[in-house]
């Protein structure tokens, strides 16, 4: 088996942060001449043939999302709707279960690549297909919130106990505020296959524990006593793939971004840049743009519209851009995350800390600033700004709302010479930058990976 590739179906959760980090694996198995059949919304097929960088090896299977009644017509991933209404392209996606079954018939993959639909395990052993559950978002919040030892199938409310580690976790200053713990502790839907309101805590839960093994995007510079952790917990084999580091090095950064960055002094600029989910409220976005203002340096924001704003601009504080004028800028578009952190302008990144733009993050030269929106990624920051001390996390109140001062004193923390704080991340990270820039350290980890999956079918 091992001189023979390997034919895998992927069937990503409906949304751009997980969509997109399945494509970027995929391509690097159709480097090593793996043939992968990639199932995702017809509609955003056309988005992604350009990064299919072997369209010979890789062919996308357009599915059609059925209409569920809340969503908005041609909904299809999570950028088309609301926060509110993700568990409905849920169930769209759980509808699809019958179609996803017959192209799996027809295709006959070795395995099938999930996450998000907890019925695929069943599906595959039905049909003879090996299942993996692939983790696109690190190890440490995967074995903090959704290890068996917390036993969240076989509880209504997790209650405060969320807000420590399991036992067993590896050693960490991880911990969750009250609120944070009882937004992970809303199980109270009992557990039920066919309901559209399984929570996402006991959907992941189920992938998890009936897959046949887990692929995590991670790697062990950062997060193997996680990985080993959730090894144990789970009882299955827990393959790390590697972290990306690298982008596209023909992409040249275009107009507006490469004429206002030109005009600051290296590693001076702040950027901010809080992933395609994250709708701050109104009130949040003032306090987040005033304590940029604050911090004295330039600028550059990515945030999407407030709720009920038409656009980003349209929700600034009054008079704020005129003040701010050549010094700040905040977009409400997509914007060039990688080159833009890459650009010697850039000296700050302030990130939610979703983990595409932590694996750029860590090996950008920036120092870093991590303000987490899902629960997911709080933990991320916690174990990265508390655990490994790679940057430093906007602090929040008990209502989980961050202030002017907060985020310019987190800035002023990386950011100023004298700092104590400063001084101690921006050496933890530049170790960790060269670590992960190691020369063959992703490929080796996709070499490995791919191997122990031939071991699989042996």
């Amino acid at each position: 088996m091992a001189a023979k590739s390997l034919h895998i179906a992927v069937y990503p959760w409906f949304a751009m942060g997980h969509l997109n980090p399945f494509l970027h694996f995929c391509n690097k198995l159709a480097e090593r001449g793996h043939r992968i059949s990639f199932l995702l919304p017809s509609k955003v097929v056309p988005m992604f043939e350009s990064h299919n960088l072997h369209p010979h090896l890789i062919s996308f299977i357009p599915i059609t999302v059925p209409h569920v009644d809340d969503l908005p017509l041609g909904a299809a991933t999570t950028a088309d709707v609301p926060l509110e209404l993700f568990p409905s392209i849920m169930t769209a996606m759980d509808l699809t279960k019958p179609v996803v079954e017959c192209y799996l018939r027809e295709l006959k993959p070795h395995f099938v690549f999930f996450d998000f639909t907890y019925w695929m395990p069943a599906l595959c052993r039905k049909l003879g297909i090996k299942s993996l559950y692939y983790v696109t978002s690190g190890a440490s919040n995967v074995a903090f919130l959704l290890s068996p030892e917390r036993k969240i199938m076989e509880k209504d409310d997790l209650g405060l106990v969320m807000m420590d580690p399991p036992e067993f976790y590896p050693p960490t200053s991880i911990r969750l505020s009250e609120r944070e713990a009882r937004i992970m502790s809303d199980n109270k839907t009992p557990f039920d296959r066919e309901s559209k309101d399984l929570s996402i805590g006991r959907r992941l839960f189920t992938g998890l524990s009936e897959c046949e093994v887990i692929g995590i995007k991670t790697c062990g510079e950062l997060e193997e006593p996680h990985c080993q952790y959730l090894e144990t917990q789970f009882k299955k084999q827990v393959i790390m793939t590697g972290l990306p580091v690298t982008g596209s090095p023909n992409l040249v950064l275009e107009e507006p971004f490469a004429n206002f960055l030109a005009t600051f002094q290296p590693g001076t600029l702040v950027l901010c840049v809080l992933g395609s989910e994250c709708i701050l409220k109104k009130d949040q976005l003032h306090e987040l743009v005033l304590g940029l203002e604050l911090t004295n340096l330039p600028f550059l924001a990515a945030l999407k519209p407030p709720i009920g704003e038409e656009t980003t601009e349209s929700a600034l504080p009054e008079g704020f851009q005129e003040r701010l004028k050549g010094k700040g800028l905040v977009y409400g578009g997509w914007i060039p995350q990688q080159l833009i952190l890459n650009h010697p302008s850039v000296g700050c990144f302030i990130t939610h800390c979703g983990f595409g733009s932590l694996s750029q993050a860590i090996v950008s030269k920036c120092q870093l600033v991590f303000l987490p929106n899902a629960i997911d990624q709080v933990v991320s920051a916690r174990m990265l700004a508390g655990d490994l001390k790679i940057g430093v996390e906007v602090k929040k109140d008990e209502d989980g709302l961050f202030t002017r001062d907060g985020i310019c004193k987190a800035v002023r923390a990386v950011m100023d010479d004298d700092s104590e704080v400063g001084k101690e991340v921006r050496a933890i990270h530049s170790k960790y930058r060269e670590l992960l820039l190691k020369e063959g350290l992703e490929d080796s980890y996709v070499d490995n990976f791919a191997l122990k999956l031939h071991a699989m079918l042996e």
